[in-house]
Parts: C-alpha cells; sequence; structure tokens
C-alpha cells in the first residue's frame, strides 16, 4: 500500500485531533513503521488502520504532525514479506507494528535491536517471537490472537449450532506452530462431542476446493477453520465452498461470518490494534519492548449469520442467540 492511500485512509479532521495532541510540543517526527500480510484492497485493512491511528491520536500522536507511519502490505507472499521486512528496518523507524507470525518473524531476521510490537500472533512463544509471554526479552512483544484453549470451544459450537455433523474438515497450516497446535487441540476435544476429525492444507486454492469438495460427497460435514496465513488468504474461497456444499463452518474471526460465514468464535481483532497503539506509545516515551509482557484477548466474541443458518435449514436456539455478541440477519 502506497503511504498516500494510507493517509487517505486514517486522516481526520484537525478538529477531531485530541487537545493535548495539538497543544504538544514537537521536538521531531518520530517514525513506525507496519508490516501486514493484508491484500492492498482488503476490507478488513481500513478499520484496522483506523483503529490504531485513532488511539495513537488519544495518545498525542498525530500522523502527519509528530509521527510518520509507513505501511508496508505484502499480500501474504513470503518473498515480498521479508523484502518489506529489510525495507521497513534501513527506514531506520523508533517502532514497528507487525501483523501477524510472519512479518514478526522476519522482522525479527532483520533486527534484534528496532523495536517490535506484534498483534494478531496465535503461538509467539511456539514461533519462536518471544521467549516468553510475562517476560518476552528482546526488541519485541504484542498482543495473542488467543490462546489454544480457545480451539476446544469450536467443536463444541459447531456441535451446537448443526446438531447433525458428525464429521468436520479442518483447514489448517500445517508447517506452523499455530497450525499444528489448533488441529492438536480440535482432534482431541471433537470425539467428545461426537465429531470424527480429517485435516485439510491450505497450501494453495487448488487443493483447497479439491479436498473440500471430496470431503463434501459424505453427508454430515462441516468446517472448522483455524487461524493461519493460507486460510486468511484463501478465506473467500472457504466461505464459498462452504456454501456451495452446505457445509456449516465455524471461524476464527468474526469477517468470515460478515461475508457469508456461518458463525464465528474469536478476538475482537480490531481492538487489538488499540491496545498495540499503547504499547507503542509506551515504547515511544522510553519503554522497553522486552519489560511489557504479551498479553492474551480477555473476551472473546461469537458471531452468527442468521441468512446463512436459514440457507442451510439450521435452526439457531434461542439460548445460543442470547449468548451472541452479533447477530447478522
Amino acid at each position: 500500500m502506497k503511504r498516500r492511500e494510507f493517509i487517505k485512509v486514517v486522516a481526520g479532521s484537525a478538529a477531531a485531533w485530541p487537545l493535548a495532541a495539538r497543544a504538544q510540543h514537537v521536538d521531531h517526527v518520530r517514525r513506525i513503521g507496519w508490516l501486514t500480510t493484508a491484500n492492498e484492497d482488503n476490507v478488513e485493512t481500513k478499520p484496522r488502520l483506523a483503529a490504531f491511528v485513532g488511539a495513537l491520536q488519544q495518545f498525542g500522536w498525530v500522523e502527519g504532525r509528530n509521527v510518520r507511519i509507513d505501511l508496508r502490505a505484502s499480500g501474504g507472499d513470503t518473498a515480498t514479506t521479508r523484502r518489506y521486512a529489510t525495507e521497513l528496518v534501513s527506514l531506520r523507524p523508533d517502532v514497528i507494528l507487525a501483523t501477524g507470525s510472519l512479518p514478526a518473524s522476519l522482522l525479527l531476521e532483520a533486527t534484534r535491536t528496532v523495536p517490535i510490537v506484534f498483534a494478531v500472533v496465535v503461538d509467539p512463544v511456539g514461533a519462536g517471537i518471544v521467549d516468553s509471554l510475562a517476560r518476552p526479552g528482546g526488541n519485541v512483544t504484542g498482543f495473542m490472537l488467543f490462546e489454544y484453549t480457545l480451539s476446544a470451544k469450536w467443536p463444541e459450537l459447531l456441535k451446537q449450532v448443526a446438531p447433525n455433523v458428525t464429521r468436520v474438515a479442518v483447514p489448517r497450516d500445517s508447517i506452523t506452530t499455530a497450525g499444528i497446535g489448533q488441529f492438536a487441540v480440535i482432534q482431541a476435544l471433537a470425539p467428545s462431542v461426537g465429531l470424527e476429525v480429517s485435516a485439510i492444507n491450505v497450501r494453495d486454492a487448488g487443493e483447497i476446493e479439491k479436498t473440500i469438495t471430496t470431503f463434501a460427497h459424505s453427508a454430515n460435514g462441516g468446517l472448522i477453520v483455524t487461524a493461519g496465513p493460507g486460510s486468511l488468504i484463501h478465506r473467500d474461497l472457504i466461505v464459498s465452498l462452504a456454501a456451495r456444499h452446505r457445509l456449516p463452518a465455524i471461524y476464527f474471526d468474526r469477517f468470515y461470518v460478515s461475508v457469508g460465514g456461518l458463525v464465528s468464535y474469536g478476538a475482537n481483532v480490531v481492538d487489538q490494534y488499540r491496545q498495540a497503539a499503547g504499547y507503542v506509545d509506551r515504547i515511544l516515551k522510553g519503554e522497553k519492548p522486552g519489560d511489557l509482557p504479551v498479553q492474551a484477548p480477555n473476551k472473546y466474541e461469537l458471531v452468527i449469520n442468521l441468512k446463512t443458518a436459514k440457507a442451510l435449514d439450521l435452526t439457531i436456539s434461542p439460548s445460543l442467540l442470547a449468548r451472541a455478541d452479533e447477530v447478522i440477519e
């Protein structure tokens, strides 16, 4: 994403800036890098950008006034992400925000001195990004997308939404610690609610379509879509295949439900960017990232798409609807 496009997304009127920011004496402009694997036209990007920049303004940091934000969006390509990581480090920023495990890991390959704050990372210890959650050490800290125990809720919730489902396919990244960890928890817990589990690799679109289509040939199937780069890159395909083959599916993020998925249970991702702005502010004011504990979400959201439920001839129980944080009709 070009920097001028970023400014268009997040720029607000001066009247909206906090009074503290407008009155602040500026010695020099601080520089924040931002590396994400999202696409430039990703509909999720704007609210996340707005949340981060809006929270920064609350702390007195205003884009174009006393802080500059350099955004690089790689579209999920590893080589491009690595190139952007090196490029951002060469700009000598005061701190870099990393969205996801891949950007965080590649940034750590590029620098062990520039402070890094990550968001939406599933297993930062297992991925080798931090030494521990309580004391990250080094030049990095941030916010977890969820703990593995969350994965145990997905089979249970899917069974509540679609009681006839007895088989689930799990799209997951087979070579990442996060992909392996999520699948292991699902595989361990699924039998307790009467579900047989199989895995689907998310390396490329052709493999995903072939495997889900084959899986759907047998009755009573459903999907549990785990977090990872592959499921994000191919999310539109996965949602469309679930609809085409009438497979009830539960997802880790509400975005899938907003574009037609059945149900999701996961963290409020936009809120993580507000929290990340708080850590960026503390680092810009002199604190060390290694002294700031990695934080896990303290609340998870249940989102249900009633239109999709009706298309699948599913009746959502009143008790489950009452528990939902959002119902899309």
